[in-house]
């Protein structure tokens, strides 16, 4: 087996999971605020995700995890050129976790209402910030052969770390990252509720779906990437389901688009001979590559069977979660919520 590509797989596969189970997380933090008309329809949109999201983050440990121990070079290169925007994402997802679990903690109106902003506002600014940093992955950051990240024009210190954020790519990462956790959080949403909430998602779904799809056949032109070429077809695919009230199909293909994204980027620059998964702006010499990155191949074997036995593991619990949750919420009349609740 070779075990550098085999955890490189599995290093792919753990983001697919973060960005797939989180971005309709985001998507509906930001969403309920503005499709909720009432209490009860914002309530109901939180209560969607209430059970799930932070099982959901998991996976970001679990990515973080594996591509500290699999590739430590990897690692350092990503975490020295964008350290500022990593502890940024990670007290917004703090926010967005007190703003959740905190939400029912006092019975006014005024307390729900904010709750909702800084549940909406952290996940808007998650939605766009780990958007930019998968076009900073596309695009690449400035590294030297020693490994170090140079400037080029901010400055030291924090304007090290900010540089990457404002490049093309990363720009138009963060503005597709945001596109993306709507449609996938409306298709969540249309998915898991009854009513006027539900209705609401299905249309935003209808109208922001093929926006999107004209935004990633831009990346497809720019990137020529096969993988992004099917990401726009399923979201014209989600368009037409969520058109034709097919829920499921619908979010099934947001679900498809979202991790054929994130695949086309980690993949972007595996097409060169020597296995690029970070590319230098300044010189080839400074690319960070699969085999030098790697960890050594005992430290590889120990990680190998420690992920067989907990990996299988998570992934069962957490598909027996989603089975446990899988009935819709309703935003009707708590007479209604309870017949949901006991099943239609």
């Amino acid at each position: 087996m070779d075990l550098p590509v085999f955890w490189y797989a599995v290093t792919v596969l753990a983001w697919v999971l973060f960005f797939v189970l989180e971005g309709f997380d985001f998507g509906v933090g930001f969403l309920g605020p503005l499709l909720g008309r009432t209490e009860a329809e914002r309530g109901a949109a939180v209560r969607t995700v209430g059970p799930v999201w932070d099982g959901n983050e998991v996976w970001l440990v679990a990515a973080i995890g594996v591509t500290f121990a699999a590739f430590p070079d990897w690692y350092a290169a990503l975490l020295s050129g964008l350290y500022l925007p990593m502890i940024v994402l990670l007290l917004l997802l703090a926010v967005r976790g007190v703003a959740i679990e905190f939400r029912g903690k006092h019975d006014t109106t005024v307390w729900r209402n904010r709750c909702d902003a800084f549940l909406a506002g952290s996940s808007l600014l998650l939605a766009g910030t780990w958007g930019a940093v998968l076009g900073v992955l596309v695009s690449g950051l400035a590294l030297s052969a020693d490994g170090e990240v140079h400037v080029t024009g901010w400055g030291g210190g924090l304007g090290r770390s900010l540089e990457p954020l404002f490049g093309p790519w990363a720009v138009l990462g963060g503005f597709a990252g945001v596109l993306l956790t709507t449609v996938h959080g409306a298709t969540f949403l249309s998915l898991r509720t009854t009513g006027v909430l539900r209705e609401r998602a299905r249309r935003l779904t209808v109208a922001t779906a093929p926006a999107l799809t004209v935004v990633a056949l831009a990346l497809f032109i720019a990137a020529g990437h096969a993988v992004v070429a099917g990401a726009a077809a399923l979201l014209a695919v989600a368009a037409l389901a969520a058109w034709r009230r097919a829920e499921v199909l619908a979010f099934t293909a947001t679900t498809l688009a979202v991790a054929g994204t994130v695949v086309a980027v980690f993949t972007a620059h595996l097409g060169q001979g020597s296995f690029v998964l970070l590319r230098s702006t300044l010189s080839p010499a400074g690319d960070v590559t699969l085999r030098a990155a790697a960890a050594s191949d005992g430290a590889l074997q120990l990680i190998t069977v420690a992920g067989l036995v907990i990996l299988p593991g998570v992934i069962a619990y957490q598909a027996w979660s989603y089975w446990v949750f899988r009935r819709r919420v309703a935003t009707g009349s708590p007479a209604a919520r309870r017949r949901v609740g006991a099943g239609r």
